[in-house]
């Protein structure tokens, strides 16, 4: 019987030896060598079924994952009286930080800041500073302290603020008590005490804050106010008034008072408290 041609390798070339590509074979870059000493298939034999490829490994469930879901159902059943601060904080920052055991996270930033009014009113660059808070996480707790800050001031928006004095406070130490620097802030009222504008006039170091009672007169003329509230912040804690916190308003007082606007009061704001000069009759 006679023997079948070699087969072709396709191009006109030598015909392909068991061994390799003879020497003179001008397209070898095209021969993927890969191939050839890639491992075969097994032939499969009738019956035989393709094995299984492996399956891929399973990753365990992260410890903290159980940890959080009995952690909502605390909140949901009970409220925020079932929880212990840090555990307000670690419930906010599952959101901000999806993949990550966030209960060490909480417990360093109430270390680092004592308190969640601390956390909250604490700078975005200070807050970078623990570990854990990147600049996203810190930005988003102090859109949480901005919330909170514009809902206590809904409470006073257009209503006589005398009457609602505690949530003017509460208000003023939300937005101040845990600033760096010191603050100066003016609450302008129209004829019915009702809050019409509220602004920061000033901004100072850690221990004062220029004032020029001329400027606080003339925003007030312009906003048609009849009363003004001073509020000012004291970053060391301690409310306690200075002379140059008490003749600087008396110096207010005299500037106002010949134009019709009443100065209502001067408070202070420290992380422990606050001081009403009206009520230490100190003008």
């Amino acid at each position: 019987m006679a023997k079948r041609p070699a087969p072709s390798s396709g191009h006109g070339d030598m015909p392909f030896d068991g061994g390799g590509v003879t020497d003179g074979l001008e397209g070898a870059s095209l021969f993927d060598e890969r191939l050839f000493f890639a491992p075969r298939a097994a032939k499969l034999t009738r019956g035989d079924k393709p094995a299984k490829p492996p399956s891929a490994p399973t990753t365990p469930e992260a410890h903290y994952h159980g940890h959080r879901e009995r952690l909502r159902n605390r909140y949901r059943d009970s409220g925020d009286t079932a929880l212990a601060d840090y555990e307000i904080l670690e419930l906010l920052l599952f959101r901000l930080i999806p993949r990550r055991d966030t209960k060490p996270i909480a417990k360093a930033l109430l270390a680092r800041f004592g308190t969640l009014g601390g956390v909250f009113g604490a700078s975005t660059n200070l807050l970078q500073e623990v570990s854990g808070v990147g600049e996203a996480v810190a930005l988003d707790l102090k859109l949480v302290a901005s919330v909170a800050q514009r809902m206590l001031k809904s409470e006073l928006t257009g209503k006589p603020v005398l009457s609602s004095w505690k949530a003017l406070i509460d208000y003023c130490h939300t937005a101040m008590a845990h600033e760096t620097r010191e603050q100066f802030r003016i609450l302008f009222l129209d004829k019915r005490n009702a809050l019409i504008a509220d602004e920061v006039q000033g901004l100072g170091t850690v221990d004062h804050t220029p004032v020029y009672p001329r400027e606080v007169v003339r925003r007030a003329l312009e906003l048609s106010a009849t009363a003004v509230i001073l509020v000012h912040n004291h970053p060391s804690g301690d409310p306690t008034p200075s002379r140059t916190d008490i003749d600087m308003t008396k110096t207010i007082v005299e500037t106002a008072r010949p134009l019709g606007i009443a100065v209502h009061d001067h408070i202070i704001i420290g992380k422990n408290g606050h001081v009403s000069f009206k009520a230490l009759r100190l003008f």
